[in-house]
């Protein structure tokens, strides 16, 4: 069960509902910062790979970042890993040693077939139990539940008397030190055979041969010799006519009756009722709901059902976090689950400045009015004298392709030009025959659900005290739109009341002819107020209009300040 505790991740990954550029800028970011000294670092998404993303990923040999919708801390990457455990069947001394080498006070015990199912939680004070029964009677204290083959082990026995079974079968056997005189033994055994339970009793004596011959005459279950002294051969005879076992230890008499007592397995005193933890859940929530429970270790439970790791209470303290690099927007609005609780270590983005993005600490920071992230992320190997491999190449001038509309968007700098020439050659592709090849692969509006066209690239924003989303969809030509139309309005008249928007709205860009149409759904005095040509009361036709960040969103701000 020694498996080495995973690294704590290091995720490079976009905004929500993802675009190409938000992937690329990832995957080139990715790789930049792994040759620059941080090699844990891998792309990531939190969102569907749209179609031509998947076309450009598989065009560059590049496998799809690692889907993540999460990026709180959670039990499997903190808890510890190599485990110090007990299994049912083990003594109570075997246990002890394990827990006091490892110094731990507290372990999981797991089924003795299968390792990986934990049975119970055994602590160090359950172990005096075994020691000191809390209930003092002189039966219970005499009275052991313990198997004869683990005290021979435990003792080191030799067995000379009659055979016992070599299986862990507990019994129930009364203890009985044959420190007094012959007279007091013989009538305790006497008063037994009465009784009916000289068949129960283990006793234990040293060089006392008439107290050897009274145990195994009466016919007790057990005889233990301590000292290392021999049983004379007579007595041995007698021992296996009689079926008593005898056993010869090396240890003296209170000794011998102390590791007896150790022979007992965990099994009897383990906690059988305790929490767990499932390894996916996020630790912050941990840290209330595990307070208020006696129990100070947790095993941490795998996908598969076995045991992982444990945690403790303390490790919930001030837990390690998530790293985090975000790429293509900085607004924890957009931003993947969790990111408040995590580690944000950088940002790369060309959008405005905006939302609730926060850090405990100096963060490397990078927003310039350019017209793609991948122009960014390119500049950086450049700045570094690197080069990125030809798949990534490939996939940062898709983003500058995708978001520029290959340099025809009002967005475009002269940055993105010439980090597309450098790019497209490392790649080996022309970025112009690329650009027809991009945007010719599927269409969303023809064949994508409601679903995908309104989230395949959509974005949230708060302005004004309004709440509102931009979706976007690119296409050549707008033929398809008229059919759909009234269900991609009842899909944005949903997303408003599902999520309390004050207003959608669904851009359909022809990238041909550098023209789209604009779908709103929401407050009627803010869409009334939008700055476009007006086809009827939730439709403008918007000739030109082909930047989200640099012409809609803009023209939306305005149409909300407007209705205020």
């Amino acid at each position: 069960m020694q498996e080495e505790a995973p690294r704590i991740p290091f995720y490079v990954i976009g905004h929500r509902n993802p675009d190409t550029d938000a992937i690329c800028s990832a995957i080139g970011q990715a790789e930049l910062l792994r040759e620059t000294g941080t090699p844990e670092a891998v792309a990531a998404r939190c969102g569907v790979v749209p179609q031509r993303t998947a076309w450009v990923l598989d065009q560059a040999g590049v496998p799809e970042p690692e889907l993540v919708t999460d990026v709180r801390i959670t039990a499997g990457m903190i808890c510890r890993r190599n485990i110090v455990a007990a299994r049912e069947d083990d003594t109570f001394l075997r246990a002890y040693r394990s827990m006091l080498s490892h110094g731990v006070r507290c372990v999981p015990v797991v089924d003795d077939e299968n390792e990986g199912e934990v049975v119970g939680m055994l602590r160090y004070l359950d172990l005096l139990e075994l020691l000191l029964p809390g209930d003092g009677s002189n039966m219970v204290v005499r009275t052991v539940h313990v198997s004869i083959a683990k005290i021979a082990a435990t003792l080191q026995a030799e067995s000379v008397g009659a055979p016992f079974p070599q299986e862990n079968g507990s019994e129930d056997l009364i203890m009985l030190v044959g420190a007094s005189s012959q007279s007091t033994v013989n009538n305790r055994l006497t008063t037994a055979t009465k009784e009916g339970t000289v068949a129960r009793f283990l006793v234990i004596c040293g060089d006392r041969p008439v107290v050897q011959h009274y145990a195994i005459d009466h016919g007790t279950r057990m005889l233990i010799v301590t000292g290392g002294n021999a049983v004379d051969p007579e007595l041995r005879k007698l021992a296996k006519e009689r079926g008593v076992v005898v056993l010869q230890c090396p240890q003296d008499t209170a000794s011998t009756a102390t590791l007896i007592r150790c022979s007992r397995t965990v099994e009897q005193v383990m906690e059988k009722e305790f929490a767990t933890i499932n390894e996916n859940e996020p630790v912050s929530p941990l840290r209330k709901s595990l307070a208020a429970l006696d129990q100070e270790l947790f095993p941490v439970i795998g996908s598969e059902g076995g045991v992982v790791g444990v945690i403790s209470k303390s490790d919930l303290v001030d837990p390690p976090r998530v790293r985090v690099a975000l790429v293509d927007h900085n607004e924890f609005a957009q931003a993947v689950r969790g990111v408040d609780e995590a580690h944000v270590v950088e940002v790369t983005d060309h959008h405005r400045l905006a939302g609730d993005l926060v850090s405990r600490e100096p963060i490397r920071f990078l927003n310039e009015p350019v017209g793609s992230t991948c122009t960014l992320v390119a500049r950086k190997f450049v700045h570094r004298d690197l080069e990125p491999t030809s798949g990534t190449a490939m996939c940062l001038c898709a983003g500058i392709i995708s978001d520029t509309l290959c340099l025809t968007s009002p967005t475009t700098t002269q940055l993105d030009r010439e980090m597309l020439d450098w790019l497209g050659k490392i790649a080996g592709i022309n970025p112009e025959q690329f650009t027809k090849d991009f945007f010719a692969v599927g269409s969303l509006l023809s064949s994508g659900s409601i679903e995908e066209v309104l989230n395949t690239d959509r974005k949230e924003f708060e302005e004004g005290g309004a709440k509102m989303t931009i979706a976007q969809i690119e296409e050549l030509g707008l033929q398809a739109f008229k059919s759909r139309r009234k269900d991609l309005e009842e899909g944005l008249k949903k997303m408003v009341d599902d999520n309390d928007y004050d207003l959608a709205i669904l851009a359909v860009t022809d990238i041909a002819k550098h023209h789209s149409l604009i779908l709103a759904a929401g407050n009627p005095r803010m869409i009334g107020a939008l700055p476009f040509e007006k086809i009827d009361a939730t439709l403008y036709n918007a000739p030109g209009v082909v930047s989200r960040k640099k012409q809609l969103f803009p023209a939306v701000s305005q149409a909300i300040q407007s209705a205020g």
